[in-house]
């Protein structure tokens, strides 16, 4: 293996066979190892930090060493500030973290798999299969569709969630079934839009048609919810997003053989066509579990990879998915906290939250990375 350097632009060479050497391009030459310890370590702190803001301060100020005390088992000076904290805000707040982590991890893959920066965890109509599921029973089917599920053993609480989780795996199914067939990942793009052009015409036509309750109801679950998700619920959604955010981490290695194309995958013996599929249900998996028990939550796919890249300065998923995974947890639980407008009893949109305060962020990052290489390029 030859490296080679130039005393402004170092390049990293790897090895492509025995006599080869193949230059990496600049943007993943990979970060000291202390220095990207430092950052995760950092983000783990903004995590914790935000984790017990989000348990402390709400429409009720709780002090932050009787949160303290109720988490480690025990007695708080009020009651009250007991429910508050295990009963609600502590679910909303777990959800969170898993939501976000969830998000932020599969929007890093569908960018690194279409090689689009605006690729988003629902490029691939998961969310829109989802929205279906849920429009089915909401606007369609009503208290009928209520009672179906109850009577297949899935009460009220499972019931919305279930219906989206059956949408979101019509159109995963769908997807698969292509992603086999398919080699390019443009025409595979082009499909997974289609199919969300489809399911959203026919959500469209539910609304439409259905009276004005239901109508409420369904707009209310596409605004985006951290709230919504109980003890129970959580017994399902907490394994689901670990057992997709494992397989993320598993699939590392290919993530960044797919850097450089599919081609040059190919030359360092990974089976592209198995790798997408994998990404793809990973992905699937992850955005498909938070539509089903938060709703479509925006933005958060799209703009944290970004933030993440800037951060670290390198598109190695070694540091990035670790990072996502941190700071898609640590925003997710800071847009909700600003959601709920501490102090009042208001509460805005998720969805609004999301993109008012996380797209000047990325306008942000993008411009200084287009001043940064000007600047280089001078």
């Amino acid at each position: 293996m030859q490296k080679i350097t130039t005393p402004t632009t170092p390049k990293i060479y790897t090895s492509v066979g025995a006599q080869h050497a193949v230059p990496l391009p600049t943007q993943t030459v990979y970060p000291r190892l202390g220095v990207r310890r430092l950052a995760l370590l950092a983000l783990l702190a903004g995590l914790v930090a935000a984790f017990l803001l989000s348990l402390a301060v709400g429409s009720v100020n709780i002090p932050l060493r009787e949160v303290v005390t109720i988490l480690t088992g025990g007695e708080a000076s009020r009651a009250s500030w007991e429910t508050i904290v295990l009963n609600f805000r502590l679910p909303k707040a777990i959800t969170a973290v898993l939501a976000g982590a969830a998000l932020a991890v599969s929007g890093l893959q569908m960018q690194t798999l279409f090689r689009n920066p605006l690729a988003d965890p629902y490029v691939l109509g998961i969310s829109s299969g989802a929205s279906l599921g849920a429009a089915l029973v909401v606007l369609a089917a009503g208290t009928t569709g209520s009672l179906l599920l109850a009577g297949i053993g899935l009460p009220g609480d499972f019931g919305l969630a279930a219906a989206s989780s059956l949408g979101a795996a019509l159109v995963l199914v769908l997807v698969m079934l292509v992603a086999r067939r398919v080699q390019s990942v443009v025409t595979l793009l082009i499909l997974g839009l289609m199919f969300g052009y489809v399911t959203s015409a026919i959500v469209s036509l539910l609304i439409y048609f259905s009276i004005a309750n239901r109508v409420q109801i369904y707009l209310s679950w596409t605004f985006g919810s951290f709230g919504g998700v109980t003890w129970g619920q959580m017994q399902v959604f907490a394994p689901v997003i670990v057992i997709g955010l494992a397989a993320a981490l598993l699939l590392v290695k290919p993530l960044n053989a797919l850097l450089l194309g599919e081609t040059y995958a190919r030359s360092l013996g990974l089976n592209v066509r198995r790798a997408r599929v994998f990404i793809i249900a990973s992905t699937a998996l992850l955005a498909g579990a938070v539509t089903a028990f938060c709703g479509p939550v925006g933005f958060l796919g799209i703009a944290v990879p970004h933030v993440c890249r800037a951060i670290f300065g390198t598109s190695d998923h070694r540091a990035l998915v670790p990072a996502s995974i941190l700071m898609g947890g640590m925003v997710a639980l800071l847009t909700d906290w600003v959601a709920q407008v501490p102090g009042s009893q208001v509460t805005l949109p998720l969805n609004a939250v999301t993109a008012l305060l996380g797209a000047p962020v990325v306008i942000w990052v993008i411009l200084r990375r287009r001043a940064l290489r000007s600047a280089v390029g001078a």
